[in-house]
């Protein structure tokens, strides 16, 4: 996965990388409490590092502000040092804001960010390394089609799982979407099964395509350019959050 915007990506300068520890300087939940707070969620973001560390912090608070339940930094040009850094910046604002921030793929920088969740992708760690690495992490996993969903949703590892991507979008170049049919099929599949296991429906999801995705069965949204690309992140969050169930 690529950067989450296609933005240019700043280095992010004047952040003390010695803050860029949560657990030394903010107060994570509890695996069980992010558990819950996960399952209560209904609005993710997944964003770029943004211009820099006060942009960032600027429109993480928005967003927080406006609904949205879970912060990811998805960024793949990214070092190290700067993905924890900016890692760092959605601590601060999720604690202070009573939500939740993802680190992706990457299970050190998920342990020493202190991060809340770790989502993995197919052909990343396995859902069971993954909690193995990071055990205070809510683990969650991406799925493309019926056999990957029917997986996960079985996996006693994976916490969450997101079914998609519904519509191509440039955040996965060279992925085709699958379609309603898959959130169809989460939604029919966690029924059957009396999970309560949550999951997200990813992919393309805006203003405009949000009414047929609930339609389909979902009641989770996975969300980037409409918060990423809006003019006012936080009042677009609070129309899409209002109008999930």
């Amino acid at each position: 996965m690529g950067p989450a915007t296609g933005a240019p990506t700043v280095r992010m300068a004047g952040v003390d990388q010695s803050q860029a520890r949560g657990p030394r300087s903010a107060d994570p939940p509890d695996r069980g409490d992010a558990r819950r707070r996960l399952a209560e969620a209904r609005l993710y973001l997944c964003t770029d590092a943004r211009t820099g560390p006060d942009d960032l912090r600027a429109f993480a608070r928005a967003c927080y502000a406006g609904g949205v339940d879970v912060i990811q930094i998805r960024d793949k040009s990214l070092e190290a040092q700067d993905e924890l850094a900016a890692l760092a910046i959605l601590a601060q604002e999720a604690r202070a804001a009573g939500a939740l921030f993802s680190a992706n793929d990457r299970a050190d920088l998920a342990v020493l960010s202190g991060a809340d969740v770790l989502h993995v992708g197919q052909g990343d760690l396995r859902p069971a390394d993954a909690g193995r690495l990071a055990p205070d992490a809510v683990i969650g996993l991406s799925t493309h089609d019926e056999v990957q969903l029917r997986a996960a949703a079985a996996d006693p590892d994976v916490d969450y799982f997101c079914a998609g991507p519904i519509w191509a979008t440039p955040t996965k170049p060279g992925r085709p979407g699958v379609g309603l049919g898959l959130i169809r099929t989460a939604a029919t599949v966690m029924a059957a099964s009396a999970s309560d296991r949550p999951w997200f429906a990813i992919g393309g999801i805006d203003e405009t395509t949000l009414p047929e995705v609930v339609d389909a069965g979902a009641t989770r949204a996975v969300v980037v350019r409409v918060l990423t690309a809006a003019d006012d992140p936080e009042a677009v969050a609070r129309r899409l959050r209002s109008r999930l169930p």
